[in-house]
């Protein structure tokens, strides 16, 4: 830590107490249901007509407690203004984090506080989604085919991992709906033993979750403010945006991809215009011939919880950060933990003050741009 930095007892005091609390409310631990392949077939069986009735894992933390703690927190001895607004807009979006998680899987609840948290697609966000679908599918080659086991998949992410110094767990799980995700809090990677990957998708996943989740999550815990590790108000679409644009960076982003993505919009679109489960299924199936298995999926994600708003921001961070590089402008302060790019003068305004320290692990797609993609090119080039 800088030495001319003017230490704060009190803004490290307060960083602890958020630290230990955000400790216990990883949102991913709770809004994955428990029964996802029992009610796939139930759907499946009843020919896509019945809502899929799902249960969450027990929440084992007092949301009343963890108000009453985060609002006692004394910001006003936090001398330092810009520094003091930072935690007062952490604190306020950790009370709707908060609010999300005691209310999975009670509908409406829930999503209104999703909204509150990740807000809902724009107009914008849907015409780009609707642009990436029009195009014609690409041609399938022998990289895009599923052949690879979940134990196979580890063994991909292992070699690939060997490029960076820092170490990991590893999990299995038959109870996500992604096919592999990082959890932040206890610097694991999780993936999904119901899924068999292709080639191509182990290069989008090693490059979106190795290199940019878990390196800023190994970053964020170097700082000596634990706010980088615990994260920043609005985190997610900036997280997001940096790990797409590590699989264009790394020419792991395909055309197949990006519709994925602009699925997830329409099927937050969807359940904002008030549409079920059974309603976003068939849009995405009957409408857009999105197949039945990837259709449940990308529904799932969408309506799990009782409406989760989340998904949209993975295109709409993509743009951000696609629009941001090209600018000129070095990515390198938003790999410094959880971050978020609306702060981007706050992170280097702590890194001035000696609240944070450089960047130990990078992003080695980052370095060059790899992308031959022409077409993936041009879409991004022109989403609005």
């Amino acid at each position: 830590m800088n030495t001319n930095a003017v230490v704060s007892k009190e803004l490290f005091e307060i960083d602890n107490t958020i630290d230990e609390l955000v400790k216990k409310i990883e949102l991913l631990d709770y809004v994955n249901p428990t029964n996802i392949e029992l009610e796939k077939k139930k759907f499946f069986d009843s020919k896509f007509t019945i809502t899929p009735s799902f249960k969450y894992p027990k929440i084992n933390f007092d949301g009343f407690y963890l108000h009453r703690t985060f609002f006692n927190q004394k910001l006003e001895n936090i001398e330092d203004d810009v520094i003091r607004n930072l935690y007062t807009d952490i604190i306020y979006s950790y009370m709707s984090l908060i609010e999300c998680i005691d209310n999975i899987g009670n509908g409406k609840k829930f999503y209104y506080n999703c909204l509150g948290a990740f807000g809902t697609p724009t107009e914008t966000d849907v015409e780009n989604a609707k642009f990436i679908l029009h195009f014609e599918d690409e041609k399938e080659t022998p990289e895009m085919l599923p052949k690879y086991s979940s134990k196979e998949a580890e063994d991909y992410f292992r070699d690939f991992s060997q490029q960076y110094k820092f170490s990991y767990s590893i999990k299995h799980s038959d109870k996500i709906s992604a096919i592999a995700m990082v959890l932040n809090n206890i610097q694991t990677l999780v993936i999904n033993d119901n899924h068999t990957f292709s080639e191509n998708e182990l290069k989008v996943l090693t490059n979106h979750e190795i290199g940019v989740h878990m390196v800023t999550t190994m970053n964020g815990i170097l700082h000596p403010l634990k706010i980088f590790s615990h994260g920043f108000p609005n985190n997610i679409e900036t997280q997001e945006g940096l790990a797409v644009f590590s699989e264009y960076m790394s020419n792991s982003l395909t055309l197949k991809r990006l519709k994925e993505l602009a699925f997830r919009v329409i099927a937050i679109d969807s359940l904002s215009n008030g549409h079920n489960f059974v309603k976003t299924f068939r849009l995405l199936n009957n409408t857009y011939n999105l197949n039945e298995n990837e259709a449940f999926y990308v529904t799932l994600r969408a309506h799990r919880g009782g409406g989760f708003t989340k998904d949209y921001l993975y295109l709409s961070g993509l743009k951000k950060i696609f629009d941001y590089h090209n600018s000129g402008k070095d990515l390198t302060p938003l790999l410094s933990g959880k971050v978020s790019l609306e702060y981007i003068d706050t992170i280097n305004y702590l890194h001035e003050k000696g609240y944070a320290i450089p960047l130990k692990h990078t992003n080695n797609a980052f370095r060059k741009n790899l992308n031959k993609n022409k077409l993936v090119e041009f879409i991004l080039n022109n989403l609005k």
